[in-house]
C-alpha cells in the first residue's frame, strides 16, 4: 500500500513540474510577442547607473540655465536622475571631472582643449580621463560696463577695476588673450576676481568698472544689471577679431545684436563654443543615451540657446576626443 503511495505522489510531482515547465515557456513566448512595445524597444542604457551629477557653472550664468533643462531631459529619458549642481565653470569642471566629483559637465571648447593638452592653467595637470559629449552654442566673450564708467574701448580699461573671472577659469583665460591683442595685460589694470553675479553687483554699486563676461547672450546677470543701469558692451577695435583668431585658431567672430541688453547697436566681438564634456569611463550606452536625450529634445529647451543646439552642429569646433558614445549618436544622424 505504502510503494503504490509512493508511486503515485511521484507522478503528480513529475506532472506538477511539466505543468510549471509548460508555463515557463509560454511566459517567454509571451515575451517575445510584446517586443514591438514602447518599454522592450526603449532607449534607456542597461545599466547599474542610477545617478549622474552634471556640472554648470553659477547660479546667475547660462550654464546653470540650460543645466536643469538637460538634467531633467536626460532623467527622462534614460531612467537615471541626474542633478544639476552650482560649480566655478570651465576650468573648475574640467578638474571636477578629473576628481570623480560629476560625471558630465559645460565647458568652454578652448578650456577643454587646454585641460586634455596641459597648458596654460592645466601646465603640469594634463588631464586625460575626459572626452567630449557634444557641441553646443557660441560663448560670446561680452567686455560689459555702464554708461556712467565712461569707457569706450579697451584703451580706456587702463588704470580701471576690471572683474577678469576667477583665475584658472575660461572668463580668465579670454580676458588675458584679448588684452593682449589689445596690447595690454593683467598688470594694466586692477584684475578682481569675480564670478557673474558679483560682477554685475560690482558695476551696478560702482565698485568695479567694467567685467569680462564669457556666456551665451543674453547673459541673465547682464540682464538683471540692465534693469536699474544703463549698459555698455564694448566691442574689440577693427581688426583684433582677425588677428585673435590667427593666433588662437578656436575663436570664432560674434555680434552682440543691437537691442540685447537695451544697447543701439551692434557690437563686434569673438566668441568660443559652449560644450558637454563626460568622464571616458562612462559605459557607451549611457553616453548614447544622454546625448540623445539632448540633442533628439531640443524643442524642448525654452532657453534662447537652445535655438544654436542641434544634432547636425553637435560636433563643430570640438579639439578632444569624441566619446565613442556620442559618436554612435552623431553618426546616426548622418
Amino acid at each position: 500500500m505504502k510503494k503504490r503511495q509512493f508511486k503515485l505522489l511521484m507522478l503528480l510531482s513529475i506532472f506538477a513540474l511539466l505543468i510549471l515547465a509548460a508555463c515557463g515557456s509560454d511566459s517567454g513566448s509571451g515575451s517575445k510577442d510584446t517586443s514591438g512595445d514602447d518599454s522592450a524597444s526603449s532607449d534607456k542604457p542597461a545599466s547599474d547607473i542610477k545617478f549622474l551629477s552634471l556640472l554648470t557653472g553659477g547660479t546667475q550664468g547660462t550654464y546653470y540655465a540650460l543645466g536643469g533643462t538637460f538634467a531633467d531631459l536626460i532623467s527622462t529619458d534614460t531612467g537615471i536622475k541626474t542633478t544639476a549642481e552650482v560649480s566655478q565653470a570651465s576650468a573648475a569642471n574640467m578638474t571636477a571631472l578629473q576628481e570623480g566629483k560629476g560625471e558630465i559637465a559645460f565647458v568652454q571648447t578652448d578650456i577643454a582643449y587646454y585641460a586634455t593638452e596641459g597648458k596654460l592653467m592645466f601646465e603640469g595637470n594634463k588631464i586625460d580621463t575626459i572626452s567630449a559629449l557634444g557641441a553646443l552654442y557660441p560663448e560670446t566673450v561680452q567686455l560689459v560696463t555702464t554708461e556712467a564708467s565712461g569707457i569706450k574701448s579697451y584703451a580706456d580699461l587702463k588704470g580701471k577695476k576690471v572683474s577678469v573671472g576667477a583665475p584658472g577659469s575660461g572668463t580668465y583665460a579670454n580676458a588675458e588673450q584679448l588684452l593682449e591683442i589689445h596690447g595690454l595685460t593683467m598688470d594694466d589694470i586692477k584684475a578682481q576676481n569675480l564670478d557673474f553675479g558679483e560682477s554685475t553687483d560690482g558695476l551696478q554699486s560702482g565698485q568695479i568698472d567694467a567685467a569680462f563676461i564669457t556666456a551665451g547672450t543674453p547673459t541673465g546677470a547682464v540682464e538683471a544689471l540692465n534693469a536699474t543701469t544703463k549698459v555698455n558692451i564694448i566691442g574689440v577695435d577693427p581688426g583684433k577679431a582677425d588677428e585673435i583668431i590667427e593666433k588662437y585658431p578656436y575663436y570664432a567672430k560674434d555680434t552682440v545684436k543691437a537691442g540685447t541688453y537695451g544697447i543701439a547697436n551692434d557690437v563686434e566681438t569673438v566668441s568660443v563654443l559652449a560644450m558637454l564634456a563626460v568622464k571616458k569611463d562612462l559605459p557607451e550606452d549611457v553616453v548614447y543615451s544622454m546625448t540623445k536625450a539632448i540633442y533628439d529634445n531640443t524643442n524642448k529647451i525654452s532657453h534662447d540657446k537652445g535655438k544654436f543646439i542641434k544634432a547636425e552642429t553637435g560636433l563643430d569646433g570640438i579639439s578632444i576626443d569624441i566619446h565613442p558614445g556620442a559618436q554612435k549618436y552623431f553618426d546616426e544622424k548622418k
